[in-house]
């Protein structure tokens, strides 16, 4: 599994918008990689942020 695919579980998993440092605790990776893989999400569009700093999967 990859860093992306690992974010979106955790983020799957959490049931309500997480920020990076939350996502950082549930899947053990470095805050930067967690911070790549947002960045990529993003661009994806598979994630979205109804709160300011937060984030969730995009259903």
């Amino acid at each position: 599994m990859d860093n992306l695919e690992k974010v979106l579980e955790a983020m799957r998993n959490a049931g309500k918008p997480l920020t990076a440092g939350e996502v950082t605790e549930l899947t053990g990776l470095d805050r930067k990689e967690v911070d790549k893989a947002f960045k990529e999400l993003k661009k994806q569009e598979k994630i979205v942020s109804p709160i300011r700093c937060k984030w969730e999967p995009k259903e």
